[in-house]
């Protein structure tokens, strides 16, 4: 897999809305998306070459735009293109003219918050879509809390125009009982506390964001200690935990913040691309990669897949050339007059000797940036089960588990024609975000489990979240095949790895990632650690990362070709308004106006 560390990622994001999206449903409020503006490349100019290290999303989406202002472009990638955001086959899984199953890293989720990605996805071809891939997008109707021993949390996903589900009593009644159920384990003073706290970030200043909030934990910020064990189990592990894959007692109350605003104002209709929760109609490649590649190849970029990385040389202040080993493992010298090099940070950082890290300070500070383990596991299953029509949650399961039945979600797809051996309709995707506590089964964390334990281990933790109120939605004769993410080795050992690490969000963390343009003129960074407007390491942050490393590089190249657009999350007039007289307060030494303490 790639040198992005793009892609699936974002699915943390889809937690952060369940509760937001529960609100705006409550208020039944809401308003249209904004169109984007489309994109009409200039004429190209004399020839000038980059190399783009890494095809994750970031690497491609930093060859596309560079294509497009005629730019001769070459990708190195040393897995698969795509990176975190690809979809695999599954090994000796295809019978007869079908394909093989449909493996992944992690499940896709793009919601209404991404403006950049979504972008590019309307400027990618595809057959019988006015609107390119993006047109492959589909929202789910609703999203649940999985509760472990009590009644799911069903929740209607709001959106302008969009027809409820229709429910039987029988939902209807499920429903209620899990929203009471919910209301009476949550005292109303712990409601009211957090939602006081809500508010209290949002009507806070940026610079009391960067500064006071970015070093607050979230589970200081929220009080959790103080609380009520479903408090802190759903609003503050089972937010951080899933979302930024980081410990609720170190994740950064900016990062967590920052998001949760986005999927209200997403909720409420306010300055979304699209609905809160969005995935593809299709395997990942096959709805979007693939079409994206072939785009790419027409406008003349060129893949060298299978090579790696080894070192960037340096002398006289710049990039010299970059150390390649190719697919036979020979070591080769390329040369281009610019590189991107749009690789996750733990890969992109051994790459940089001392004197680049004494030329920018930026490249040093990476070193204290921190990753963990967000990995994803298929089951593939041969009868269809009764789960909700999009993700869940299990906030209860050791591991922070989230997932998604994939077949309903692909109307174009009949997956025993198409997949595998014809036995297998379905496939829940499900990934696991806590690598590091002690399961149900074995009592060991998922590191400490060999691959067909921890298989095991998760389809436990599953049935305990899912089959606990009389209504048996997995069964173990149903269950068809597995297929664990084949970037995570070692597992059951004293050293296991992870070649896909994910970017994680302790406090302090914001003012350790570097920016796009770099100090040394020929090199520019892209990926989802670079610092962009969407504090969180996901597809949308790997894209407009992208964005900003090719308008550094124009200006650098003194082109004359139109910057890309880099579009921020969306700020509410009237919530500015408010910050802005948090500014004065702030600079003058006084807490926040809403802040009880």
């Amino acid at each position: 897999m790639g040198h992005s560390h793009a892609g699936g990622s974002t699915r943390r994001g889809f937690v952060a809305g369940a509760a937001a999206v529960g609100g705006a449903a409550a208020l039944g409020v809401g308003a249209g998306a904004l169109p984007a503006a489309a994109a009409t490349p200039g004429a190209p100019r004399a020839k000038q070459s980059v190399a783009v290290l890494g095809g994750g999303v970031a690497g491609l989406t930093a060859a596309h735009e560079l294509a497009e202002r005629g730019f001769a472009v070459t990708v190195y990638e040393r897995r698969a293109l795509g990176g975190k955001a690809r979809s695999m086959d599954v090994p000796d899984s295809a019978k007869g003219n079908r394909k093989p199953l449909p493996g992944e890293h992690g499940f896709r989720f793009i919601p209404g918050i991404y403006h950049n990605l979504p972008d590019t996805m309307r400027r990618i071809p595809f057959p019988g879509n006015a609107n390119g891939v993006w047109d492959n997008l589909v929202a789910p109707r609703e999203m649940s809390f999985a509760r472990t021993g009590r009644e799911d949390i069903r929740m209607p996903i709001p959106w302008p125009g969009s027809e409820p589900e229709k429910l039987t009593p029988d939902d209807i009644a499920r429903a209620l009982t899990a929203l009471l159920d919910t209301a009476f384990n949550l005292p109303a003073h712990e409601v009211a506390y957090f939602v006081n706290r809500a508010l209290v970030f949002l009507t806070s200043c940026d610079e009391r964001r960067d500064d006071d909030w970015e070093s607050t934990p979230w589970w200081d910020f929220v009080r959790a200690e103080r609380m009520s064990k479903d408090y802190q189990r759903i609003l503050a592990i089972g937010v951080t935990r899933n979302i930024v894959a980081t410990k609720a007692e170190e994740a950064s109350t900016r990062t967590v913040g920052t998001l949760g605003e986005a999927f209200v104002f997403n909720a409420l209709g306010q300055g979304a691309d699209g609905p809160p929760d969005r995935l593809l109609n299709a395997p990942t490649n096959e709805a979007w990669i693939d079409p994206w590649v072939a785009h790419l190849t027409s406008l003349g970029v060129e893949f060298r897949v299978g090579w790696t990385v080894r070192e960037l040389a340096f002398g006289g202040g710049r990039v010299t050339k970059t150390v390649i080993e190719d697919p036979e493992g020979v070591r080769r010298d390329i040369t281009a007059d610019h590189y991107v090099q749009a690789m996750p940070v733990e890969h992109a950082r051994r790459t940089w000797s001392a004197a680049m890290k004494a030329a920018d300070p930026q490249l040093a500070r990476c070193d204290k940036l921190q990753t963990d383990w967000m990995t994803g596991i298929q089951f593939y299953l041969t009868e269809r089960p009764p789960l909700v029509k999009g993700h869940f949650n299990c906030i209860d399961s050791p591991w922070s588990l989230t997932g998604i039945a994939q077949a309903g979600h692909w109307p174009e797809r009949d997956f025993p024609a198409d997949y595998g051996d014809g036995v297998a309709v379905d496939c829940l995707s499900v990934d696991i975000s806590e690598w590091d506590k002690p399961g149900i089964l074995y009592g060991k964390t998922a590191k400490q489990c060999t691959r067909d334990e921890v298989a095991k281990e998760v389809w436990a933790q599953l049935k305990a979240a899912l089959n606990d109120t009389g209504k048996t939605v997995l069964k173990d004769s149903k269950l068809h095949s597995w297929f664990l993410d084949p970037g995570v080795d070692g597992l059951g050992t004293p050293n296991p790895t992870n070649e896909d690490e994910l970017l994680i969000h302790p406090v302090g963390t914001f003012h350790n990632r570097p920016s796009a343009a770099t100090k040394i003129p020929n090199l520019f960074l892209s990926g989802d650690y670079v610092s962009v407007d969407i504090d969180l390491a996901t597809m949308e942050g790997a894209n407009a990362s992208a964005r900003a490393a090719v308008n550094a590089l124009l200006k650098q190249a003194g082109s004359d070709q139109r910057p890309c657009t880099v579009k921020p999350l969306y700020r509410a007039p009237a919530i500015e308004l408010a910050k802005r007289h948090d500014r004065t307060r702030y600079r003058l030494g006084l807490r926040n106006a809403l802040d009880l303490g």
